[in-house]
């Protein structure tokens, strides 16, 4: 992994999301791909009674639109580092607030959030430092909830390519749940994102944790 701020090849990565922007809106790409964690982080905001929530890693707004208008918190706001996603998130919502900028540096104050929510994009991050971000701009007893992939065997993941590994890395869920409660979080959910088709198609993991 790399210990730099961002990854080596997040410009490619941004402008690679860009370029994909409209696809991601796919209804098929929604229904099969993203909708079923979304509505398990919506579910996890609810419960949480969380009132300020970011999304970070928004893509094309879809979920923090859907947290604004089916929740109804006071405060929500959408970051994600690509032009193009946020030029079609902007255009969906004008409830949440839309920032462009990364995970590493949400340029928030400090605890000034009860809730961070990530679906699909946290394999992208530097993931020791946004998670040192998360920790800082959450309140105490904040919220952390995030969905990756979990490609399964460690084979796979010691055979990933240095050069993919610059552009994404895909931790072991057990793995990932030591970062984030060394970050200073306490884990109190990791399982799999409940689906219609079999998980094996689509291998993600949901993890909850609390900030302590």
């Amino acid at each position: 992994m790399s210990t730099s701020t961002t990854r080596p090849l997040n410009d490619l990565v941004t402008r690679g999301w860009g370029t994909l922007s409209r696809t991601y809106d796919l209804p098929l790409v929604q229904r099969l791909s993203y909708r079923p964690p979304h509505d398990e982080i919506l579910e996890q905001v609810r419960t949480s009674g969380a009132r300020r929530v970011a999304d970070v890693g928004c893509g094309t707004g879809i979920l923090a639109a859907r947290i604004g208008d089916e929740i109804g918190p006071d405060l929500v706001y959408g970051c994600d580092p690509s032009t193009g996603m946020l030029t079609r998130a902007c255009a969906r919502s004008r409830r949440v607030r839309w920032f462009e900028r990364g995970a590493e540096d949400l340029r928030l104050p400090d605890g000034a959030l009860d809730a961070i929510v990530s679906t699909h994009a946290f394999h992208f991050f530097d993931h020791r430092a946004a998670l040192r971000e998360f920790h800082r701009v959450l309140a105490p007893g904040g919220l952390l909830a995030i969905v990756f992939n979990n490609f399964p065997g460690a084979l796979a993941r010691a055979l990933q390519p240095r050069a993919l590994r610059d552009i994404a890395y895909f931790p072991a869920p057990a793995e990932f749940a030591e970062m984030v409660t060394a970050a200073g979080f306490s884990v109190t959910v990791q399982r799999p994102v409940r689906r219609p088709i079999p998980a094996a198609l689509v291998p993600d993991v949901l993890t909850v944790a609390r900030r302590s």
